[in-house]
This record gives C-alpha cells, structure tokens and sequence, in this order.
C-alpha cells in the first residue's frame, strides 16, 4: 500500500503539448502542459486485490486505452507541472486504495433512553400549557 514515487515514475509515460494560459510569448513556444498516463493493468507496484479495487474507484479518470490520464497545465515549468501530475497521480490511488472501516451497529444505552423520553414527556408539558381550554 506504500507507493513509492520513484518506483512509481518507472511506470508513467508523459505527453507534451503547449498550454494556453499565462506564459508570455513563451505560452507558443514551449511544450509546458503535461499529460501522465498510467497503466493500473500494467503495474507491478499492486496486487490483483489492489488493482481490481483502484479500476473500480478510479473508472471516470480512465482514457479509451484504459489508461489513468491526470493533466496539468498550472505552471510555466514543464518539470513543476509534470511534479503536480504525478503528487494528483500518487492522491488518487491513495484515495482508490483506503478501505473505509465498519460500522459497528451499538444499542443505545439505558440512561440515553430514559434521557429521551424525558425530553419528550416535558416537551409535551410544555405544549399541553399552550393549548387554550374551551371547557371553561
């Protein structure tokens, strides 16, 4: 479940092109937006457990090749930009690997009951000194 990032940058391939956005004239000249693939398939950083798990949390980020695509154009910098796709890339299979613990189902207590229905039996006081007697 440790993922190493340099073990992990073994497995990537990246994609270039040039990004809109701030950049100057540099914004037509140099290939700044980084496109990082991952193979889940592929990998030999996970077990089948693993990888059957981070296919079905990770289904909407996965391209027609089935591939895991994370994009980033923030930065001027090629290499910043390629370091933020990898940290979202490392987030994300973080996030598909956590395994939520159970709920235990409790019984509330005795006190907390009792607690309850006194709670209910003065609100009922309360409401029953509202109401107007037509008797009278």
């Amino acid at each position: 479940m440790n993922i190493n990032k340099a073990d992990l940058q073994k497995e990537l391939r990246y994609k270039t092109s040039r990004s809109g956005g701030k950049g100057g004239q540099n914004v037509n000249k140099v290939s700044s937006k980084v496109e990082l693939l991952f193979s889940v398939d592929e990998s030999t950083l996970f077990t089948d457990e693993e990888k059957t798990r981070i296919n079905q949390k990770l289904q909407s980020r996965f391209n027609k090749d089935s591939l895991v695509q994370v994009i980033c154009d923030e930065e001027r910098s090629q290499y910043l930009n390629k370091e933020k796709a990898v940290e979202r890339l490392m987030s994300l299979l973080l996030q598909a690997l956590h395994v939520p613990k159970k709920r235990k189902a409790t019984k509330p207590s005795r006190s907390s009951k009792a607690e309850r229905l006194d709670s209910k039996k003065l609100q009922s006081v309360k409401k029953e000194g509202r109401r107007k007697n037509y008797e009278d």
